[in-house]
């Protein structure tokens, strides 16, 4: 009999029935749970042992699993704000204002370490005992610049006249003798040449013959032509009374610039260096370039060291002072130190040779 047959014709018994019934039922709901519910179904798969040695998921895969995960759980994950790659960019004006608010900018570092090492000049050791010592020894008044320096030029003229005659003395002086200047002066004096009129109406060869052996006394020429011009177009005859107007003259310098403000004009801005008050300033230790411990190289360096410390009623007096001290005694070779009443306080003493002969006995006044 056919298997099919067979089983049409068992009669299972009512309990049977019931039971199979449940069974299904049972079967069927578990699948319909399972459908609704994917995540139960996934996690009892992942439950189980995995042996997978295949290439592990990307964070980007990771990240898309976990949020669907927790979607079918009916979670909502917090949304991480993750940052554009443009705010990465480095901003320049930003990375300025946060580093300001951190710490001081570099600049202002800098700036203090330069600040701090530069040296400070003051006023040098003794230098009022120095130059006491320096006045006592130009009482005597026997130095050249006493009698025939460039304030001399003149003095019996007027003012307006003497003022000139003082300018052209002064253009005259520069690397020449006082005593050559001043027989300069009289001879332009004895041929009536002391006077711009008359200087511009006269040949320049005959100009230059008149002032010679003055140093240079054919370009010196040129400029006193040149300056004489001036003083009568622009100034009536008379000179300047300025700095810059007179340094915009050709053949004028500081040095003779603040000469002429201090004698002519008696308008002392500056102090006036020449050759000796250069020489004698750097022996004395009184004067440094900036912002070092070294000696001055040029006039006008030293104008400025001694500028800065000097009592300004001192600026007229100490060029025919150093002058007079520097043709007499702290002469440019061979100084007489011994004869000096500051050799006990000046450091550059006995360091020159004073006499042609080196084993001269050295001797310090007291």
């Amino acid at each position: 009999m056919p298997l099919a047959l067979l089983l049409s014709r068992i009669r299972l018994p009512p309990a049977a029935m019931a039971s199979t019934r449940s069974a299904s039922s049972a079967r069927l709901v578990r699948a319909s749970r399972a459908e609704a519910n994917p995540v139960v179904r996934e996690v009892k798969r992942e439950s189980s042992v995995s042996f997978d040695i295949s290439k592990p998921e990307s964070p980007s895969v990771k990240r898309k699993r976990v949020k669907r995960e927790l979607e079918e759980n009916g979670e909502h994950p917090v949304k991480q704000v993750v940052p554009d790659i443009e705010d990465f960019r480095y901003d320049k004006t930003k990375a300025l204002i946060s580093s300001s608010k951190a710490t001081p900018p570099l600049v202002k570092v800098e700036k203090k370490a330069r600040v701090s090492a530069v040296i400070k000049v003051g006023a040098p050791e003794n230098w009022e005992a120095v130059l006491r010592g320096i006045k006592n020894m130009r009482l005597s008044g026997q130095a050249p610049v006493d009698t025939k320096g460039c304030e001399k030029a003149g003095s019996l003229l007027p003012p307006k006249e003497r003022r000139f005659a003082v300018l052209i003395s002064t253009m005259m002086s520069s690397q020449t003798k006082d005593e050559v200047t001043h027989a300069a002066v009289e001879r332009l004096s004895e041929n009536g040449l002391l006077d711009p009129d008359a200087i511009v109406r006269t040949d320049e060869a005959m100009l230059a013959n008149l002032i010679k052996p003055v140093g240079f006394y054919q370009r010196k020429a040129q400029f006193i032509k040149e300056a004489s011009k001036i003083c009568l177009e622009r100034f009536g005859g008379d000179i300047p009374d300025s700095l810059n107007e007179l340094l915009a003259l050709r053949g004028v310098g500081p040095k003779m610039a603040h000469l002429v403000m201090s004698i002519a004009w008696k308008n002392t801005q500056g102090i006036c260096v020449d050759t000796h008050v250069h020489r004698i300033s750097n022996r004395l230790g009184w004067v440094f370039r900036e912002g070092t411990k070294q000696k001055t190289t040029t006039p006008e360096q030293t104008r400025i060291s001694l500028e800065k410390w000097l009592p300004k009623d001192e600026w007229e007096p100490i060029n025919p002072l150093l002058v007079g001290f520097g043709q007499t005694i702290c002469t440019p070779l061979r100084p007489k130190c011994d004869m000096c009443g500051i050799n006990n306080l000046c450091p550059s003493a006995f360091k020159e040779s004073s006499s042609p002969n080196p084993k001269q006995k050295k001797t310090r006044s007291p």
